[in-house]
């Protein structure tokens, strides 16, 4: 396959092993952003009151097809964030109620839930998974002995930011569906870099950002909901949407997607990302990468004296690994290897342990990785006291 690095908008000046944090726009695709901006500015009255609804649907038809739901039951919104913020806001949780979730979960929605317990007087438990994770059945056992008869609701990433850790989420929605509970997925990380189908994995909740592996401008994210709780999530914000009764619409939408002027163009590239991955075979691409990542993990985990924090498989791990390391100064040596060596890649915190998290995306190569093991070298970074 041709190298594919130029396609790109990133510096050459920098080896970008950080693809997980907020992705990076292929020139074809921020190309086509541009030209929804343009057409916006072009004839704003026209676009937003008439060409807008069509545009989006084009766009929406696009990406239901790509992670498998109904165009109906999602819509677009900035990030994950704030659609579990709209999540929780709008869900009737009470005091005694819980919440169950890891102790694995990004730090924004550990705040998110921190905040809205402390507002509605509900409890979050964060569940201990036992590292490293070597089976599905291994995290089922942890993650369900924070159950009981308190429990009304679970929360989980279906691959985790700072541990960079798949999780078997349909297994998970599965028994919580037996169990009556609602289910809330993070799936910030998984469009574009993991198989999503969401008719199979059948959450109530499922947010995942367009902005990381699947290549589009920043601020692209859905949130997708369950037909049983269009009627219980409440938006955000209560705008032009609100009592519309729009024939073409249902409330669900009309609340959501009708809220007043914001630029919409990011959310209409999906038809330009799909030419994208299609035209440069996106598909074994990725699979070359996460192949690279199972090969390279263990490498890197010998080179820092550490071992890997699961097993070596695709059940666990993408197109990023998490490495255990020791240092007082995540912050410090973060900026260190971008700043005096050009590297890119964040040094990743969750409680005491300290990861240095890899993201391989198609326009690395091994020359990049290479790189990085001649400058952990260099700098002697050590490995972490928690390894296992």
């Amino acid at each position: 396959m041709n190298d594919i690095k130029d396609q790109f908008l990133l510096n050459p000046e920098v080896v970008f092993l950080n693809h997980g944090s907020y992705g990076a726009c292929p020139k074809p695709i921020f190309d086509d952003y541009q030209r929804w901006q343009r057409a916006l500015e072009f004839e704003p009255i026209q676009f937003i009151s008439k060409k807008r609804e069509d545009a989006l649907l084009v766009s929406k038809k696009a990406l239901a097809g790509y992670i498998g739901c109904d165009i109906e039951d999602f819509f677009f919104i900035q990030n994950p964030t704030t659609a579990v913020n709209q999540v929780v806001k709008s869900l009737d949780l009470k005091a005694a109620d819980e919440v169950l979730t890891t102790d694995h979960e990004y730090g924004a929605m550990d705040k998110t839930f921190n905040f809205y317990s402390k507002k509605k007087g509900f409890y979050c438990r964060r569940q201990p998974i036992s590292m490293p994770l070597l089976s599905k059945e291994q995290f089922m056992e942890d993650f369900w002995k924070g159950y009981n008869e308190k429990t009304k609701a679970i929360f989980i990433s279906h691959c985790t930011s700072t541990s960079a850790l798949v999780f078997p989420v349909k297994e998970i929605c599965e028994r919580a569906k037996q169990l009556g509970l609602i289910t809330i997925v993070d799936g910030a990380h998984v469009p574009g870099h993991l198989p999503l189908n969401l008719q199979n994995i059948q959450a109530d909740f499922y947010t995942g950002t367009l902005h990381k592996w699947l290549l589009s401008p920043k601020g692209c994210t859905f949130l997708y909901v369950n037909k049983n709780f269009h009627d219980r999530i409440e938006p955000l914000v209560i705008s032009w949407g609100y009592e519309a009764g729009m024939p073409t619409k249902t409330r669900f939408l009309e609340e959501n997607e009708m809220q007043g002027t914001r630029d919409i163009s990011a959310y209409l590239t999906v038809p330009a990302i799909m030419k994208f991955l299609k035209d440069n075979n996106m598909p074994a691409r990725q699979a070359a990468c996460r192949k690279t990542i199972l090969d390279q993990y263990p490498v890197f985990c010998d080179l820092l004296g550490t071992k890997p924090i699961c097993a070596l498989s695709d059940e666990f791990l993408g197109q990023m690994c998490s490495i255990p390391i020791s240092t007082k100064d995540p912050l410090g040596l973060k900026e260190t290897l971008i700043n005096d060596h050009h590297i890119e890649i964040p040094v990743m915190q969750r409680g005491t342990d300290i990861y240095l998290r890899i993201s391989f995306q198609v326009y690395n190569s091994m020359d990049d990785l290479e790189y990085l093991k001649q400058t952990v070298r260099k700098l002697a970074i050590m490995p972490s006291a928690m390894a296992v």
